[in-house]
């Protein structure tokens, strides 16, 4: 890999638990960069940014434009930046084009997409000229619609066996690390020990070679939607709502601005 950044990546599988965690802006990214080895510009900015009920709507241009907001605030980590739903499955030729589009407009280290039987042709076509692709198995967000909801995927013996088929043959062909979403932890394990790049677990199991979240899930700051696989580690849409409402408060009884929060003429 001439991206030493991906090749240090690849390096820990086995060695270093690797850190992954998702941003879709400046402040945020700056913040993760201090202790992410990969942060992904994930198309789940469709729900947590823009308040869609999917990923499915998710445009080019909103990955674009979250990317580059991330890549200038990211120093240190991998930046993976999802292809959005309708940019790459019709055919290769067309997830050639945007997968360099994405990366020439943003600078990026790579590309994610999900991949079932029928994209692994598209997976090959994109390593063979020269893109960094992070495949995703399992519980693939862009079929929700097709599956009718988000539920665990190979938890029948023929569905695992497919999943760990199609997750050899990702190895295979080239991608440089593996999304594992929402299997059952034996699943994870076997996909894991199968394959010789990392595997980062989402809802799959602690001997993934690194873990990712929704920082948004991670934070609290989703009051609605709230995956058994998310543990939490603050609760910020409560103190949100305290400090807004102490804030509204402070503004009703004229406590705010203070009095050094404001500028008077000499």
């Amino acid at each position: 890999m001439k991206n030493s950044k991906i090749a240090n990546l690849i390096a820990k599988k086995d060695k270093q638990k690797i850190i992954c965690l998702t941003a879709y802006s400046y402040s945020i990214a700056k913040i993760l960069d201090k202790y992410c080895d990969l942060i992904l510009v994930g198309d789940s900015l469709g729900m947590t940014v823009y308040g869609m009920k999917d990923t499915i709507d998710v445009t080019i241009e909103m990955m674009i434009n979250h990317a580059k907001a991330v890549k200038n605030a990211v120093k240190n980590a991998l930046v993976v930046v999802d292809l959005p739903f309708g940019t790459y499955e019709n055919c290769k030729d067309q997830a050639l084009s945007n997968a360099q589009k994405v990366i020439q407009e943003t600078n990026c280290d790579a590309v994610k997409i999900e991949i079932d039987q029928k994209i692994l042709p598209t997976l090959q076509h994109l390593v063979q000229n020269n893109i960094a692709v992070v495949g995703h198995v399992g519980l693939l967000p862009q079929h929700v619609r097709k599956i009718g909801s988000y539920k665990y995927q190979g938890t029948k013996a023929d569905s695992a066996n497919e999943i760990l088929a199609i997750s050899k043959e990702i190895a295979n062909l080239g991608a440089f690390a593996l999304v594992i979403e929402a299997v059952p932890v034996d699943l994870a394990d076997k996909i894991t020990q199968s394959i010789n790049i990392p595997t980062i677990g989402i809802g799959a199991s602690l001997n993934c070679s690194g873990q990712i979240l929704v920082t948004d899930d991670l934070l609290g700051l989703n009051e609605e939607f709230q995956p058994k696989f998310v543990k939490k580690y603050e609760e910020l849409a409560k103190k949100i709502h305290e400090a807004v409402n102490c804030y509204k408060s402070d503004v009703i009884n004229q406590k705010s601005p203070e009095t050094k929060n404001l500028y008077y003429s000499i």
